[in-house]
């Protein structure tokens, strides 16, 4: 694994998985312009709360069996991926099982069958999810990130212009929730043909108990991280009313949407090159000083750029968005500080400490919606980025200062 990592540089690694969130942001832009003009903050607010609702659930799909197979030794391998083929099935089709029986329960307790609709079609991409996810484990453990970016980025890329085409064909907020059912299969095809893999005659499958201690904390993390966003969203919903939640759901995705991407390009191609070093430490420094010299000015650009890109791209009516667009943008740098010191837990099997500190963030974040949301959504989103670059920068000092510590030795 070491030799086929290190002939693919955690630069180019992270650099194609920039791109590829770049290629989804763009076209993302595409959709954010359609809905803003053909839809009504209402329906987008729907949409929003079907989207909140799954991706919670979601979450629970990221539960560490994929870097289990990431970390395993050669001699675990095999037996590492039938077990993790068999926890795939199962837990994908339990979600599946779970989020029809909770669309269910929100049809029973609002009356509105539309939202059971929304949330049941989302439902379904686990349906597609298990057959591709042993390869696209051991397509990473292979080196090949810069193809599982294409595959990502492109996967986005075709269900947000099938948005914008549904949008403007059908109106309303089945065209929003469609096209992420309509690119599942992609993503499966694609990982089967970039990295076959079929379980050998006679190879037993690996104990369970270790997916499990690991898992369990990992799971927890990503649980703790899908709420805060989304806890947000129905927070402010509740509180100030679903037009409300369709105005910050817009700005959400335009501003704080690029944090959120690019501290997961960051942290996919993290984790493997740091799995792979023989020096953590130093692939570590690396890896923060490269992404914040690339990503903070880029950053930073967005940001002063808001006030001009946003009345033109959303329309006039939106441009109202823009300092709470501009505001957002500024949480992907302490962002991809805590999700660096976060990947560095995991690759030590100390998932639990992260999280700890993930937990830490959340409740903070709530506690920002809720205090700030009478004083409005610009109050909010100043709120969001003060809290979060305090807290993530704040819990991952313990982590990171260590690995620095030889270049502070160096300079006296």
């Amino acid at each position: 694994m070491k030799r086929y990592i290190r002939d693919m540089p955690f630069a180019g690694h992270l650099l194609a998985y920039c791109l590829s969130e770049a290629a989804a942001k763009a076209s993302r832009l595409l959709v954010v312009i359609v809905v803003a003009r053909c839809l009504e903050a209402e329906s987008i607010g729907l949409a929003a709360a079907a989207f909140a609702a799954a991706d919670i659930l979601k979450s629970l799909t990221e539960n560490g069996v994929g870097q289990r197979i990431i970390r395993a030794s050669e001699a675990e391998l095999a037996a590492t991926c039938v077990t993790a083929h068999r926890i795939f099935w199962v837990w994908c089709l339990g979600l599946f099982g779970l989020q029809i029986l909770g669309g269910a329960v929100v049809w029973a307790l609002s009356g509105n069958p539309v939202m059971f609709a929304l949330i049941a079609v989302l439902a379904a991409e686990y349906l597609f999810m298990p057959a591709g996810l042993v390869q696209a484990a051991l397509a990473m453990r292979a080196g090949k990130l810069k193809q599982t970016a294409a595959i990502a980025g492109g996967q986005v890329v075709f269900a947000n212009f099938a948005t914008a085409l549904l949008v403007l064909v059908m109106p309303g907020p089945l065209s929003l929730v469609l096209p992420r059912l309509m690119s599942a299969p992609i993503w499966l095809v694609a990982m089967r043909r970039l990295h076959p893999w079929q379980r050998q005659a006679g190879i037993a499958p690996a104990p369970l108990a270790p997916f499990l201690r690991y898992g369990a904390s990992v799971l927890g993390v990503e649980v703790v991280k899908a709420i805060g966003p989304q806890a947000d969203k129905l927070i402010i919903g509740g509180l100030m009313g679903v037009e409300a939640l369709g105005y910050y759901f817009l700005a959400f995705n335009a501003g704080l949407g690029l944090a959120t991407s690019l501290s997961q390009a960051f942290a996919t191609a993290f984790f493997p090159h740091l799995c792979s070093s023989e020096d953590r430490s130093a692939a570590l420094r690396k890896a923060v000083g490269l992404s914040l010299c690339v990503i903070a000015p880029l950053v930073i650009l967005q940001s002063l750029a808001a006030p001009y890109y946003v009345p033109i791209l959303f329309g006039a009516d939106w441009a109202e968005l823009s300092d709470i667009v501009a505001t957002l943008c500024l949480a992907a740098i302490p962002n991809v500080i805590w999700s660096a010191a976060a990947q560095w837990l995991r690759a030590h099997d100390a998932a639990e400490r992260e999280l700890l500190g993930t937990t830490a963030l959340t409740l903070a974040l709530i506690a920002n919606a809720v205090v700030l949301a009478p004083f409005g959504l610009g109050a909010v989103a100043t709120g969001y980025v003060l809290v979060a670059a305090v807290t993530q920068i704040g819990v991952a000092l313990p982590i990171l200062v260590p690995a620095f510590a030889p270049l502070s030795r160096k300079a006296s």
